[in-house]
């Protein structure tokens, strides 16, 4: 009787000692191998240093379109490139909804250069920006224009940060639609139209029958 009494208070005391135990709030659980595999390292991704880095050297974008090639300094070459966009009335109509949220304010809404930050010259930019609608810049091609967003001409800096190539081959489209008022938007259509891959060819009809055939 007396051995049973201590087993069972032994067995009390153990019992509390661990349930005290699982109450208590263990600030130090022990150390970390590689800490930073347990508990990623927070980075703020608007900082300087990471907002301005470039992707990785020969890699796309999933979704985006095969990286462009040509250097800075090829703008008689851009000239020639086409648009690889096969392009409809809504791709136009989002390309100028991404020109007025990041041309617009220099370039104007009409294209005439005069868009807020010149405001006739009485905004904060004193050199007016360029006349996209008519003059000689009208005569850009859409591989002239692309090439320019990509990396910049003269105060213009580069906006391939800002726009990835899907759309700034629908603001160049755009823009060459409306230039000269609208006299290449048939021009901008036909030739993404003509990137169609041609339909099947129709099934053959069954040859009629023989109407001299005896039965």
């Amino acid at each position: 009787m007396k051995r049973t009494s201590n087993i069972l208070i032994a067995a009390a005391l153990v019992s509390g000692a661990l349930l005290s135990a699982c109450g208590k709030n263990n600030r130090k659980p022990g150390s970390h191998y590689m800490p930073d595999m347990f508990e990623s390292r927070a980075y703020e991704f608007y900082s300087e240093r990471l907002s301005t880095m470039k992707p990785v050297e020969g890699t796309v974008k999933r979704g985006e379109l095969l990286p462009y090639h040509l250097k800075a300094a090829d703008t008689a070459l851009a000239n020639a490139v086409k648009n690889p966009l096969i392009l409809t009335k809504a791709d136009l109509e989002e390309g100028k909804r991404l020109f007025n949220i990041y041309c617009a304010i220099c370039h104007g809404s009409k294209l005439d250069g005069n868009g807020p930050l010149y405001n006739g010259g009485n905004g904060p930019y004193v050199a007016a920006p360029a006349n996209l609608g008519s003059g000689p810049k009208a005569e850009y091609t859409q591989g002239r224009l692309f090439h320019v967003m990509t990396y910049g001409f003269n105060a213009m800096g580069s906006y391939a940060s800002q726009l990835d190539r899907e759309q700034r081959w629908k603001v160049a489209a755009y823009i060459r639609s409306v230039q000269n008022n609208g006299a290449h938007e048939a021009e901008v259509l036909a030739g993404s139209a003509t990137q169609v891959t041609p339909a099947a060819p129709a099934a053959e009809a069954p040859a009629a029958k023989d109407s001299s055939a005896t039965k």
